[in-house]
């Protein structure tokens, strides 16, 4: 998966919630059961319910029943695994990979709204690739919200990386553009961006997102080579919105799904591949830095049909990626 590997036994902690709902929930409804339309009727509502979304349900839906009316598929488990090979064939593995530039350095410039759980996010990327041994500089373009830079600092006093900053209230355009100086300057291999969060609807503050990546278009003709909004999980089909706003501002192409533990509804991984034809590229899993995971959608979906056994035990309380950006 490029940049990143999957651990299977953090994925299936940080999905409980979707697969004790969803795999689990299909399991109990089919298991041993001949196919109906009744059935089917169920399967669908559990779909939605776990926010696989309208346009994708209706189609798997759709080829089911003409499946069972066929005869082709006619026992429970027979359904569930059809239900698995149509939702993992809505993703080529190739487009959920992080691109790395052919030279250094990649930059990854990463956006959300406010208390998507951003700034974390950035900083568990930056932890992934120190420990894989890559050079990362950070840059500190969250200049508007008080205490945004120096939680940033912190993160990368802790990770020992380089960091790039300016003053409260600078224009962030133009840390950007002496974070990218440094980072050609001192040949990193990584430049990541943080930005201040905002609301989707903030038309001035959108724009400030294009001219960021603007300026490192300027300096780095192919570059931001990776543009990631960080969406919160649990806010679900309110997210797509928001990122479709943003989708129009930055050209993004990958989301980071946060807080994926938080939430019953990982299914709005396939609403979001649906409705913005952008793949999710990373998912958090859990609040530790290590808990960032690359999206493998032959991993993500087998992990909510073999997990959802129930077997997880009932909420712990917590979950999520932290609070704030």
């Amino acid at each position: 998966m490029g940049l990143f590997t999957s651990t299977i036994a953090l994925l299936r902690r940080g999905l409980r919630k979707t697969a004790d709902a969803l795999g689990a929930g299909l399991r109990s409804i089919l298991h041993g059961r001949r196919l109906s339309e009744e059935l089917i009727d169920e399967i669908e509502a559990r779909l939605i319910g776990a926010d696989v979304g309208v346009k994708a349900t209706r189609e798997i839906i759709d080829r089911l029943r003409a499946d069972f009316r066929s005869g082709k598929v006619d026992r429970g488990e027979d359904a569930l695994a059809f239900l698995k090979a149509q939702l993992k064939s809505r993703w080529s593995e190739a487009e959920c990979a992080i691109t790395m530039a052919p030279t250094r350095p990649t930059v990854i410039l990463v956006a959300g709204i406010n208390g998507a759980g951003k700034t974390t996010s950035v900083a568990k990327i930056a932890r992934t690739l120190r420990d894989q041994g890559r050079s990362v500089l950070l840059a500190a373009a969250d200049t508007f919200r008080a205490g945004a830079v120096a939680q940033l600092e912190i993160w990368a006093q802790r990770l020992g990386v380089e960091i790039v900053k300016g003053a409260q209230g600078a224009d962030p355009a133009a840390v950007v553009f002496d974070a990218v100086d440094a980072a050609l300057a001192r040949g990193v291999d990584v430049l990541l961006i943080d930005t201040a969060g905002r609301l989707h609807t903030q038309e001035n503050l959108m724009r400030q997102l294009t001219k960021i990546r603007n300026v490192v278009r300027k300096k780095i003709p192919d570059g931001p080579h990776e543009v990631l909004l960080v969406l919160d999980a649990t806010s679900g089909q309110n997210a797509i919105r928001q990122a479709e706003l943003f989708k129009q501002a930055i050209d993004v192409t990958g989301i980071f799904l946060a807080k994926l533990d938080g939430t019953a509804k990982g299914g709005i991984v396939v609403a979001i591949r649906d409705t913005l034809d952008v793949p999710v590229k990373l998912v958090g899993v859990g609040e530790r830095p290590e808990d960032v995971q690359p999206f493998d959608p032959e991993g993500f979906i087998d992990t909510i049909f073999e997990a959802g056994d129930g077997s997880g035990g009932g909420d712990d309380g917590g979950g999520g990626d932290g609070g704030g950006d």
